[in-house]
């Protein structure tokens, strides 16, 4: 018996050691690949906007075609760079991305860096604020319909997830304004906050950006109910659209987990139908909801624009909604460019997780 024990490699033998170090490598030639995609995926996606938005003309003779002689429309056509060949210009702007610059706004000659500063927040927090909604809403609804398979909850459950997920963003917006704002009075219809509180958040000694830590951190009680009671309509809004997809994940998983032989065996041990689903089967279940969030917040972002114009939710949607009906070139692309980037960094992360929870994930 001895003999056999000693032929059958250890757990920390040599072999076990260079599978261990075989699959890390895999891992780190795996994460750097899907790292190094990060950079066409913005390219590719920047370019397009670069060649679409000069396609439309130029944001120069739109904004001040009717107000400058010729001379100075060609003088500031000059000063911009679009007299220039296109691909000098394609090339230029690539190269100051390179360095981080931007540009600067058309309409209003500041920064396209201080813009992306000043409203970047305000989407982020906004993001938040839908993700609290998706999950608090999607993953017990997802519960629910698992728990009850093809009977009535289930059914009206898939019922409302469809209703909800094909009813257009900015419509739904406006309903929940006409619905608790106008009728009831219950919440403000836009804004981030009151006026008094804008500015006395604004006028804090430092700040971030996102109004709800800013008013916790001020101590404020009354400026933090305030600035909640401004974000649950747009919160509400966008986690909706996210909300559909986390019900429908968790209740396939959570079907798919309830006939797993670990969750078998403890039904036969007596264990209660409720105590399965929400300590044996909810938690495996939910992991793959990790990896479709952060593929959602392409979504959100998407979301974001329309939500935010919907509320007056002065972010990054909303100034992008702005700059696109003044043709403004190099603030769009300035926004696109940050979302691309949010984007494939947050997919990147996804896949950082997915690898780390499921080894299989190798190519």
């Amino acid at each position: 018996m001895s003999v056999l024990i000693q032929d059958v490699p250890g757990a920390t033998g040599p072999a076990s050691q260079s599978g261990a170090g075989a699959g890390d490598r895999g891992l780190a030639r795996y994460l750097a690949v899907r790292f190094l995609l990060i950079i066409p995926t913005v390219l590719a996606l920047v370019s397009v906007v670069f060649f679409l938005m000069r396609g439309t003309g130029d944001s120069i003779t739109t904004a001040f075609g009717d107000r400058l002689t010729p001379a100075q429309l060609h003088a500031k056509l000059h000063q911009a760079g679009y007299d220039r060949p296109l691909l000098t210009q394609y090339l230029e702007y690539l190269r100051g991305l390179a360095v981080g610059d931007f540009g600067r706004t058309a309409t209003d000659d500041q920064p396209v860096s201080a813009v992306l500063r000043t409203y970047g927040a305000a989407t982020v927090e906004l993001a938040g604020y839908a993700l609290v909604v998706a999950l608090a809403v999607g993953v017990p609804l997802g519960m629910v319909a698992a728990a009850y398979r093809d009977r009535a909850p289930d059914v009206a459950m898939r019922l409302v997830v469809i209703l909800g997920y094909a009813t257009p963003v900015f419509f739904l917006g406006l309903l929940f304004k006409l619905v608790f704002s106008v009728w009831l009075g219950w919440l403000p219809s836009s804004g981030r906050a009151s006026i008094g509180v804008q500015l006395e958040l604004q006028n804090q000694s430092s700040t971030t950006g996102l109004y709800l830590v800013d008013a916790l951190r001020s101590g404020d009680g009354a400026a933090v109910v305030d600035v909640l009671e401004h974000a649950v309509l747009p919160g509400l809004t966008l986690g909706l659209l996210v909300a559909g997809v986390v019900a429908r994940l968790v209740r396939t998983n959570l079907i798919g987990t309830l006939s797993a032989d670990y969750v078998e065996s403890a039904r036969s041990r007596g264990v209660s139908r409720f105590r399965l689903i929400t300590r044996h089967a909810t938690r495996p279940a939910l992991i793959p909801v990790v990896t479709v969030l952060g593929l959602q917040i392409a979504g959100l972002l998407g979301g974001a624009v329309l939500t935010e114009t919907t509320f007056e939710w002065k972010g990054l949607g909303y100034e992008l909604a702005h700059y696109l009906s003044a043709r403004d070139f190099p603030a769009v692309q300035g926004i696109v460019a940050l979302f691309a980037v949010v984007v494939a960094l947050t997919n990147f992360l996804v896949d950082v997780v997915a690898a780390l929870i499921d080894p299989r994930v190798r190519y």
